[in-house]
C-alpha cells in the first residue's frame, strides 16, 4: 500500500509543483525557498525540536507551546515547519530569529530524507491531525519520538481516510503518540488503527493562548482612530470567496439601522486583498485600506484589512466579531481569539474544522449561528443596540476559554520524557 501511495506521489508531483508556480504568479511567497520543499535548506544544530503547523491557525495554537518549550529547554533548537505562505509569514512574525522557519517537504523518500538529515531532531511534534505515511516511517526508523499535539479527527476525516485504512493503520502504527482533544477524537484514532496504549486525551492548547500584553490598549488606540466608542464596530475575520458579499449585503442592512456603523473586512488570504477591494468600488462602498495609511472618517463604511497579522488588534478594537470560513464549507476559523477579548461571536453554519470549540461557545450563548445577511444583520444590529447584550454574551465567551485551560501542562508532561533519550 505505501508503495503505491509512492508511486501515486510521484506521478501527482508535476501538478503540485504546477500549483505552486501557478499560485507563484499572483502570491509570489510560493515560490520562496523551493528547495526547502525537496528537503534541502539550512541545517540548524542536531538534536532539537521539530514542530509542524500546516497553516496560519496551527502556528497560531502553536505558540504557546513553543514558548513554553524554549523557556524550560533554552538549549534546544527549535525547527517549525509549515504549509502555506501565510502560516509561514505568521510564524516568522511571532518567533523571529528564535525559531528556523521552514516548508515542510514533500512526501516522498528522497525529501523526507534530505530534511531529516538536515534538521536531525531528536523529537516531532505535529499539531493537530497531518499524516504522512513517509516522514512518520522515516522518523520510526531513525527513532525520532512523534507527537500528533492536540490531535483531532472529525468523523468527516474517518469517512475520508476510511478507504485508505490500510495505509493509515501503518503510518499511525510507527509509534506515534497521540494527544488527542477529546475523548471522542481518541475514539477514532483507534478506529484508525491507533494503539489505543499510545493514546492521551490531554485537550486543545488553543485554550491555552494568551494575547500580547499590548493587544487590549493597541485595540483602544485603533478604535480611538477609528471614532471611538461612540462609533459601532463590527469585524469580519477570516473571510473567503463567496463570504465578503453576504458580509457586505449584512452591512447595507446594518447601516440602514446604525447608520454610522463601521465594518473592518479581513479577508484570509492575501492573495484576494485586489479582489475584494474591486468587489467593494463594484458596490459603490466608501472604503479605506488599512494598508494605505488614510484615515478612516465619519463616512467610511468598511476598513479593508490587507495586512498581514493584525486580526487580534481589529478584534480588539471590535464591539462584534463574525468568525469566517463558515458560511462557505471551509470549516470555520479561530473563534477563541474574539472569546479571550470578550466579544459576542458570530459564526455560519460550517465549523466543523472546530466542532467542539464551536459546541462549547454555542451552547454557552456566548456565540450564535447565522446563515446569510439577514441573521448576521439581526444579530449584528441587536449587539451593536444593545450593549448589556454583548458584555453577557462576551463575558460568557471568556468564561469558556477561562475554563478549558490546561492542555499546554498536560501535553508537556507527556512529551518532555520524550526529549530524555540520548541522541
Amino acid at each position: 500500500m505505501r508503495l503505491l501511495y509512492i508511486c501515486l506521489a510521484y506521478c501527482l508531483l508535476p501538478f503540485v509543483l504546477a500549483a505552486v508556480l501557478w499560485r507563484g504568479l499572483r502570491d509570489r511567497s510560493y515560490w520562496e525557498a523551493l528547495p526547502e520543499r525537496f528537503g534541502y535548506g539550512p541545517r540548524p544544530a542536531p538534536g532539537g525540536i521539530w514542530l509542524h503547523a500546516v497553516s496560519v491557525g496551527e502556528v497560531q495554537a502553536a505558540a504557546v507551546l513553543v514558548r513554553a518549550l524554549a523557556e524550560r529547554h533554552p538549549g534546544l533548537p527549535l525547527v517549525l515547519t509549515t504549509a502555506t505562505p501565510t502560516g509561514r509569514q505568521r510564524a516568522r512574525s511571532l518567533f523571529g530569529a528564535g525559531v528556523s522557519v521552514r516548508w515542510l517537504p514533500y512526501d516522498l523518500p528522497g525529501p523526507v530524507r534530505r530534511f531529516l538529515d538536515g534538521v536531525a531532531p531528536r523529537l516531532a511534534i505535529v499539531l493537530e491531525t497531518e499524516l504522512w505515511p513517509n516522514l512518520y516511517r522515516a522518523c520510526s526508523r531513525r527513532h525520532i519520538p512523534l507527537v500528533l499535539a492536540s490531535a483531532r479527527l472529525s468523523p468527516r476525516s474517518v469517512a475520508r481516510y476510511r478507504p485508505l485504512a490500510r495505509l493509515i493503520r501503518a503510518t499511525l502504527g510507527h509509534a506515534v503518540v497521540v494527544a488527542a482533544q477529546s475523548e471522542a477524537d481518541a475514539a477514532r484514532f483507534v478506529a484508525l488503527g491507533a494503539d489505543p496504549a499510545r493514546i492521551r486525551v490531554t485537550g486543545n492548547v488553543k485554550f491555552d493562548f494568551e494575547l500580547a500584553a499590548d493587544a487590549v490598549p493597541r485595540g483602544a488606540a485603533l478604535r480611538a482612530a477609528l471614532g471611538g466608542a461612540a462609533r459601532p464596530v463590527w469585524v469580519a475575520g477570516s473571510t473567503h470567496e463567496g463570504e465578503e458579499e453576504v458580509v457586505l449585503a449584512a452591512h447595507a442592512l446594518v447601516r440602514a439601522r446604525l447608520p454610522d456603523a463601521l465594518l473592518v473586512l479581513v479577508p484570509r488570504h492575501p492573495a484576494r486583498f485586489a479582489a475584494v477591494a474591486a468587489t467593494l468600488r463594484r458596490r459603490g462602498v466608501h472604503f479605506v485600506t488599512r494598508s494605505s495609511g488614510l484615515p478612516v472618517a465619519a463616512a467610511t463604511e468598511v476598513l479593508l484589512g490587507d495586512t498581514l497579522g493584525e486580526l487580534t488588534l481589529f478584534y480588539a478594537a471590535a464591539d462584534v466579531a463574525f468568525v469566517g470560513g463558515s458560511l462557505v464549507p471551509v470549516g470555520g476559523h479561530n473563534l477563541l481569539e474574539p472569546a479571550a477579548l470578550g466579544l459576542p461571536i458570530l459564526t455560519g453554519p460550517h465549523t466543523f474544522s472546530a466542532a467542539a470549540i464551536a459546541a462549547l461557545l454555542l451552547e454557552a450563548g456566548a456565540a450564535h449561528r447565522v446563515s446569510d445577511a439577514a441573521s448576521l444583520a439581526a444579530r449584528v444590529g441587536e449587539y451593536l443596540a444593545v450593549p448589556d447584550a454583548r458584555r453577557r454574551d462576551g463575558g460568557a465567551a471568556r468564561a469558556i476559554l477561562a475554563a478549558n485551560r490546561g492542555a499546554l501542562a498536560r501535553l508537556l508532561a507527556l512529551v518532555e520524557p520524550l526529549l530524555d533519550r540520548p541522541t
